[in-house]
């Protein structure tokens, strides 16, 4: 009966919750993971890179290209004494060209003074359909070349010829250097000279 007295005592002196423990059990919480976005392969967020500071370039309102480069060396009486000569032609390959030589100790500056020098000197060309309405013949000093119409091949020219004529817009013309000088400078000038003698078609 004792032993019987003191397990009631002891069930008695033992809070409900913890008698409850096993028997009930709290309803798990959920809880979600933060959304994370997926991006595709190659696909960037937008805004990611920083905005470029650099102000967008301006396009130039002529095209120009390197006729020739030539390095020139004067004799004095402390030594030699080298300076750059440059050779220039621009153009907006719509009738306009020019044509500028710079001379100078260092390249950069040789190469501003022959495009200024060739802004000076631009001229305009009478074009018909991207082409010249007949041929032309022209000579600059020691270079004589030809230029005629061919409707269909392209520009078929060689050495600053083509050039010349790429950068004034002429698309469909056969020409020819009849000369045997090497002088691209001269060559050039005897282009545009040819070039000057197209006349305008107008229509009456």
């Amino acid at each position: 009966m004792k032993e019987e007295n003191i397990e009631n005592n002891i069930e008695a002196n033992i809070p409900k919750e913890v008698v409850d423990l096993g028997s009930t059990q709290p309803n798990p919480v959920r809880v979600e993971a933060p959304s994370i976005p997926l991006y595709k392969k190659n696909e960037r967020k937008r805004n990611d890179r920083k905005a470029s500071r650099r102000p967008e370039r301006a396009r130039q309102e002529f095209d120009q290209k390197t006729l020739s480069v030539r390095r020139v060396t004067r004799v004095v009486a402390g030594g030699r004494r080298f300076s750059f000569s440059v050779a220039i032609a621009i153009g907006d390959k719509k009738g306009r060209v020019g044509v500028g030589l710079g001379k100078a100790g260092d390249t950069a500056v040789a190469v501003d003074k022959a495009v200024r020098s060739a802004k000076k000197s631009l001229v305009t060309i009478a074009l018909k359909n991207n082409s010249i309405s007949h041929p032309v013949e022209a000579k600059y000093s020691s270079a004589r070349v030809v230029i005629m119409p061919a409707p269909g091949k392209g520009v078929v020219a060689g050495s600053s010829l083509r050039t010349i004529l790429e950068l004034a817009g002429v698309k469909e013309v056969s020409a020819k250097i009849l000369s045997r000088s090497k002088n691209k400078l001269n060559i050039a000038k005897a282009t545009i000279k040819a070039l000057l003698r197209l006349k305008s078609l107008k229509i009456q």
